[in-house]
């Protein structure tokens, strides 16, 4: 059966509602939102008591332009997680971004959250070339880093599995992926239908900025890299076809592609299965990055 998004028989109020995800949890983010920063403290801690120390790395002139990254204690080069956060690029950042680290860190796999200036500081096309200046800055410094340039998963979950959709189909210098592999989780992959809702005021979206920004729109000229594409159970309709659909994308581009519908989550909580691979998620994820097992149990 063929998805389509149909956004546009929607009324107002129920695309408010369909791109506002905490409309699934009762709209109160606060706990949520409380054990990010709470897991990523003790993630850090725990990194910090392991002598896996995290560093910050700068990718660019504004004090946004960080990386928090950690390496294995057996030293590498790792592959790498490289995680993007979400908050409709208006919120969060990486201090709250960090709580899948113990989960790669303990099996030889460095972890890295980038951070990005939000909107409306500045707009979208600038968030994107932030991301892009981030993925570029590790690929070029991954000796240094003591992370292994051929093995970095890009993984992003609401807005920034766009921004990882965004970052890591766009072709290097030799003409391939930055990526080693993509893990997409409750992504937004069209952007036009936030035109006009309460998202967009800080986004200030027009058509064409939405166009250029959206990942279905956007031309796959060399075979993407396998993914995991991932959504919550409990998810608007919306959202869920976005995934969908651009699970459809990456496959019709030659793709290899994992599309989950992950039960007993929501928009919000699916990232905690991200590395843990007792779950379904984290199990794609880990095959993902090492598909022969070779680095479980190296650290």
């Amino acid at each position: 059966m063929t998805v389509e998004l149909d956004w546009r028989r929607l009324t107002a109020a129920d695309r408010e509602r369909e791109y506002s995800p905490s409309s699934c949890i009762g709209g109160d983010l606060t706990p949520v939102l409380t054990e990010y920063a709470d897991a990523s403290e003790r993630a850090r801690q725990w990194c910090a008591a392991t002598g896996r120390p995290v560093r910050s790395i700068a990718y660019g002139p504004r004090t946004s332009n960080t990386i928090d990254l950690a390496v294995p204690a057996s030293g590498g080069p790792s592959p790498l997680l490289l995680f993007v956060h979400g908050g409709y690029w208006q919120e969060l950042s990486k201090h709250e971004s960090f709580f899948a680290a113990p989960d790669f860190l303990s099996r030889g796999i460095a972890f890295g959250a980038v951070d990005y200036t939000l909107a409306p500081t500045i707009a979208l096309d600038e968030i994107v070339s932030e991301c892009r200046a981030a993925i570029a800055h590790v690929r070029d410094g991954a000796q240094t880093l003591g992370v292994d340039a051929d093995r970095i998963v890009i993984a992003g979950s609401s807005a920034g599995a766009h921004l990882a959709a965004m970052v890591g189909l766009v072709s290097v210098d030799d003409g391939s992926s930055p990526a080693a592999g993509l893990v997409l989780l409750s992504g937004v992959y069209e952007l036009e239908p936030l035109i006009g809702t309460s998202i967009d005021g800080a986004l200030r979206l027009d058509p064409a900025a939405a166009g250029r920004n959206s990942p279905l729109r956007l031309d796959i000229v060399d075979a993407p890299p396998p993914a995991v594409v991932a959504f919550g159970e409990n998810e608007t309709e919306q959202f869920k076809r976005q995934s969908r659909l651009y699970a459809d994308r990456l496959e019709t581009a030659g793709g290899e592609v994992v599309e989950l519908e992950v039960h007993g989550r929501n928009h919000f909580d699916i990232v905690f299965d991200l590395g843990r691979t007792d779950t379904p998620l984290g199990s794609a994820v880990g095959r993902l990055i090492d598909p022969t097992g070779e680095t479980d149990g190296l650290d």
